[in-house]
């Protein structure tokens, strides 16, 4: 008898999982995340998992409680005799410290790989990690899914006269610059300098945006900050039009305040982290069919290579 699916959520992603489970043709399972009095919890699972896949769906942000709780599931599983544990991880934190960019810090990222496949995941699947190289931490296999895959219909239906994409960074150009391809649009570079985390020193655009509709492409939106300088940054030089279109939704400190206020036409993001409230200016599209699809390959032992935008350029090319 083939081993059944099942898919479990964290408190972190809870609405996101449902949507999942519900896309892959499955009820959410029935676990209970018990909480004490000190700040411990402890995740219990209500039915038996026993020889089962077990899909456990659980987004890093606000990062220390929510990795520690997807942790925690992971062991719990393995106790519990599971017969393979995938780790659903929509949004992987911590994955900006990808490297030793100054003295004496710490590669949280690789940290993270080694605590994940500690606790005893055989398989993770995730989406836009800040740094694609992360995949190299792990030494079980890494689904890293790409969120083109929803943002090029949604772009095509906008049906925008004079189409150009926009790094708002030079670490964002090779994602920008597959989707520019896929349009056959010119791209240009908001090139920034920062003092400090957080706080942009200055900013200048690399390319002419003259008249042109402009779209913005990032993995993470967490304060706004370069967002809305970028924005108003590429107006100034004469563009018709910007939006933005970013995978994960941190938006912390003055994200909100930074967005409403910006020139952004809208900013869409992907549902793999919950909005904590709801803007004019925001537009949510939802990664629950993907990673629906994603699960189901994984589970039946098929590519995934068809949910990339490389593939939809190869048909194109034909």
């Amino acid at each position: 008898m083939n081993p059944s699916v099942k898919i479990f959520s964290g408190t972190g992603s809870q609405k996101l999982a449902e949507k999942i489970a519900q896309r892959f043709g499955a009820t959410i399972g029935k676990i209970n995340i018990q909480k004490f009095s000190d700040g411990e919890f402890q995740p219990i699972f209500l039915e038996s998992i026993r020889g089962d896949y077990v899909f456990l769906v659980q987004s890093t942000c606000a990062p220390t409680d929510n990795l520690l709780e997807l942790l925690l599931m992971i062991d719990a599983a393995k106790r519990a005799s599971a017969y393979k544990i995938i780790a659903v991880i929509p949004y992987y934190g911590f994955a900006r410290q990808d490297r030793k960019d100054k003295p004496r810090v710490a590669i949280g990222s690789k940290l993270i790989a080694t605590l994940l496949e500690a606790a005893g995941a055989n398989r993770v699947i995730t989406m836009d990690l800040h740094a694609p190289q992360i995949q190299a931490f792990f030494d079980v296999p890494v689904d890293h899914l790409d969120s083109s895959a929803i943002f090029i219909p949604y772009i095509e239906q906008l049906k925008l006269d004079n189409l150009c994409f926009a790094a708002p960074d030079v670490g964002s150009t090779n994602r920008v610059r597959e989707i520019a391809s896929y349009f056959n649009s010119e791209m240009v570079i908001c090139d920034k300098h920062r003092k400090r985390a957080n706080e942009i020193a200055s900013m200048v655009v690399i390319g002419d945006v003259a008249g042109k509709d402009i779209i913005l492409v990032d993995d993470i939106c967490d304060t706004g900050g370069t967002l809305a300088k970028a924005a108003g940054l590429l107006k100034e030089k004469g563009a018709r039009s910007v939006r933005a279109l970013i995978t994960h939704p941190v938006l912390s400190g003055k994200a909100y305040e930074n967005i409403e206020k910006s020139v952004l036409e809208e900013l869409v993001v992907c549902d793999t982290i919950p909005l904590k409230q709801d803007s004019p200016k925001i537009k949510v599209i939802s990664v629950a069919d993907l990673f629906a699809i994603a699960i189901r390959n994984a589970y039946e032992n098929k590519s995934i290579t068809s949910l990339f935008i490389h593939s939809q350029l190869r048909g194109r090319d034909k």
